[in-house]
């Protein structure tokens, strides 16, 4: 393996010249420069990546840990990481599985941004205690070295759960996500407080509560197709049903494709995530908006300050409501 000393010996330069040189240092005459340079690539010398860190303590990458990759949702997030971090002069490298940990304790990265459940609260507590930088997007570690920049998951319940009941209806099903899933923990939390609050008390004039239904699903068509699999087996009067993400939305659409039951006027539906495939299906479903490019921006941005030792406060990515056919008004009676 070519090193720096054999760069220099071919160059008739100083190691010292050849480490500036290479660096980029206004040091070097760029004649001298230049000489290097040709050299290096002449000798097809490739830098020692472990070496530099030693060096400078840093790898100028960050680590984007996912628990999974499925779905346009993670292309979004990382598209608004890479750009915040690349104008900075930082790469970005996604990691996935149990494996990856390592790369922070073996600093193979100078720091991490985590969406992965895989990760224990306390894992992390830990890497932060060592020094390292991390900002998380699933769930709330109160620690000097991270911070959180989280989707208000609870207003988007809120909303989504307040524009069913506005509609007229009294039953509604929640198809929710993995159970270790802080997304869908909170979404569902929200789900059940906004019901609770909403109860008539004295029960309204028809002497009807408000019902949760709640099953389990996992962020994916299967769960989506599976619950309305049951719906439509229980089904006797038109009811709600709010899927937790909108892919779960749509694979409850495909399903109810093959029942004798429509969208929007037996089973009426709401997703969350506003994913681009929501857009076009029929009829439009309704959903919870927020912008998955400008949560991974401003996690990047948190991400720079904390590594850079700036005073930084957690951050919340807001939502929107988006009133689609998906959701009707009950006949009045």
């Amino acid at each position: 393996m070519v090193s720096i000393k054999d760069i220099a010996r071919k160059a008739g330069v100083s190691i010292s010249t050849v480490s500036y040189a290479l660096n980029g240092s206004p040091k070097v005459k760029e004649e001298t420069s230049n000489k290097i340079l040709s050299v290096a690539k002449e000798l097809n010398y490739v830098p020692n990546a472990a070496a530099r860190m030693l060096k400078t303590r840093e790898t100028k990458i960050i680590g984007a840990f996912l628990t999974g990759f499925e779905g346009s949702f993670y292309g979004q997030l990382l598209q608004g990481m890479k750009e915040v971090l690349n104008k900075r002069g930082y790469d970005l490298v996604v990691c996935s599985g149990s494996q990856s940990h390592r790369l922070l304790p073996e600093r193979m990265i100078d720091g991490a941004i985590v969406l992965d459940a895989s990760f224990s609260s306390e894992e992390l507590l830990q890497y932060a205690d060592r020094g390292h930088k991390l900002v998380v997007l699933d769930r709330e570690l109160n620690h000097p070295n991270v911070n959180q920049v989280l989707l208000d998951n609870k207003a988007g319940a809120m909303l989504a759960v307040e524009y069913l009941l506005e509609e007229g209806f009294r039953k509604i099903y929640v198809v929710s996500g993995p159970q270790g899933s802080f997304d869908s923990n909170q979404r569902l939390l929200a789900a059940r407080q906004t019901v609770e609050r909403n109860q008539p008390i004295p029960p309204d004039e028809t002497g009807q509560p408000i019902e949760l239904i709640e099953m389990e699903g996992n962020f994916d068509k299967a769960s989506g197709e599976a619950a309305a699999e049951r719906i439509i087996r229980e089904y006797t009067e038109p009811v709600d049903v709010f899927c937790l993400n909108d892919e779960m939305a749509v694979g409850l659409y495909n399903a109810v494709k093959e029942s004798p039951y429509v969208i929007g006027e037996h089973i009426h539906v709401i997703g969350f995530d506003n994913m681009e495939l929501s857009q076009f299906v029929q009829p439009r479903l309704a959903t919870i908006d927020y912008s998955k490019r400008k949560w991974g921006a401003l996690a990047a941005e948190q991400f720079l300050k904390v590594i850079a030792g700036e005073p930084v406060e957690h951050e919340r990515i807001y939502v929107t409501l988006v009133k689609a056919e998906s959701v009707r008004s009950r006949p009045s009676v």
